[in-house]
């Protein structure tokens, strides 16, 4: 009798109509779902934190032995800063593309994959949540400024907070490109120490980037990490009351000739509007 009745009577199904508001409701859903994950990962904040003021306190600490302060008191601290602060948004917005391979491991990618909204939407929610996840753990590190030397300079401060949020959009949209199509958790880890310590040391964060070989020279060009680390040490450099040394001064050349730090900035962005692209079209050939 029921499927007499389903066949004289059937059920027609459609999905729901694609609109701009449902995109951005989709965006906004997946942004804040990021946010309360790290809300209640306490562990996670404390650990992204420690090897950022390890490599600040105890490497800066010990290497300054190696090279003494100006007299003006500008150390190698004071330069390591902006390269601590890149690490600290660097390894928090590549770790939060890893929820991608969480979810698809336990069924939840799937289900927001047949959502009623463009996969671009789910990409962008994801680079947005682990920027601003990132960018505020930056923040945190800024709060040590004053130990190694930094002023709290309301437009230093705003001007780093900002170059930090650009790094973190750009590197979380990495992550994500990343782990589109990985499905296990421990390859995306390898892979992500891969990425991560070779991108880090290759910046510039921890050493000048003047007077090198020229194989590392062009190492250092290609590393999109090296024109967002120079920025914040231009901002860092151009606030203090003090000269730094010679060799502690920022600065990226083309063939000797210096990039502006606009210019940096731009590759950043466009560097990571690239990642966000790719990343949205293996989104859509995932499953």
């Amino acid at each position: 009798m029921v499927a007499e009745a389903i066949d004289q009577f059937p059920v027609r199904v459609e999905d729901p109509a694609r609109s701009v508001r449902g995109d951005l409701r989709a965006v906004r859903i997946v942004w804040q779902r990021e946010l309360i994950r790290f809300r209640r990962d306490r562990m996670r904040i404390v650990v992204s934190l420690l090897q950022p003021l390890l490599f600040l306190f105890v490497l800066g600490t010990g290497l300054s032995s190696m090279m003494p302060a100006s007299p003006d008191g500008v150390g190698l601290r004071t330069f390591l800063f902006p390269g601590v602060l890149s690490m600290a948004v660097m390894f928090t917005a590549l770790f939060s593309a890893a929820s991608v391979v969480w979810d698809r491991e336990f069924g939840f990618l799937r289900e927001m994959l047949v959502a009623p909204v463009r996969r671009g939407a789910i990409v962008l929610g994801k680079c947005l949540g682990g920027a601003t996840v990132a960018t505020f753990q930056g923040v945190v590190m800024l709060a040590f400024a004053g130990a190694v030397g930094v002023p709290y300079s309301p437009t230093l401060l705003l001007t780093l907070v900002v170059e930090m949020a650009l790094l973190a959009f750009a590197l979380t949209a990495l992550g994500v490109m990343v782990a589109a199509r990985i499905r296990s958790i421990q390859s995306f880890m390898a892979l992500n120490q891969m990425i991560v310590m070779p991108m880090f040391f290759l910046s510039g964060a921890l050493f000048p980037l003047s007077n090198l070989p020229s194989w590392l020279t062009v190492l250092t060009r290609l590393n999109p990490l090296t024109y967002a680390v120079d920025p914040m040490r231009r901002a860092v450099f151009s606030h203090l009351d003090a000269t730094a040394p010679e060799a502690l001064r920022p600065g990226v050349t083309w063939w000797d000739w210096p990039v502006p730090t606009l210019l940096e900035l731009l590759v950043v962005l466009l560097l990571g509007l690239a990642m966000f692209g790719i990343a949205t079209i293996r989104f859509r050939k995932a499953d």
